[in-house]
């Protein structure tokens, strides 16, 4: 599986108009799931996700998670992290999931975020976003959990 994780001062998402999620201070992440991605992956990212330290300590340190802060997570699916373009102009998407792997890869991410987590916003599968955000740094770390061979 693979994300971009965005430390945010404050970020929402709108489809259609309507806000579908919002946070304040904390972690704006889009998440893709690739083909052969399991569950376990899921987690695994997940977990890295919380306990990676990237907010500041009172020394101005980046040694504190999202938890630590009581930062909130908005969640984002989006495949065209999963992009190829070595072989062109124009992005291959076929590492990506297939669609119904995708949503139920992603909504497990959601489930179990919001089971370790307190405030999980999140974007709409497969819908047009927009996503607003305010970065703060900024502080973008891109993140990959590979399946287990």
């Amino acid at each position: 599986m693979l994300a971009v994780v965005q430390r945010v001062a404050d970020a929402h998402v709108e489809v259609d108009g309507r806000i579908t999620g919002a946070i304040g201070r904390g972690l704006l992440v889009l998440v893709c799931a690739e083909r052969g991605d399991r569950r376990a992956e899921a987690d695994k990212l997940l977990g890295k996700i919380l306990k990676l330290r990237i907010f500041s300590d009172d020394a101005g340190k980046m040694n504190r998670s999202v938890q630590d802060v009581q930062g909130g997570l908005l969640i984002v699916s989006q495949f065209t992290l999963a992009a190829d373009t070595t072989g062109g102009n124009r992005p291959s998407f076929t590492n990506a999931a297939a669609p119904d792997e995708g949503r139920s890869l992603y909504e497990h991410f959601v489930t179990e975020a919001r089971k370790a987590h307190t405030q999980v916003g999140t974007g709409e599968f497969a819908a047009e976003m927009q996503v607003h955000l305010v970065n703060d740094g900024p502080v973008t770390i891109p993140m990959r959990v590979a399946p287990a061979t």
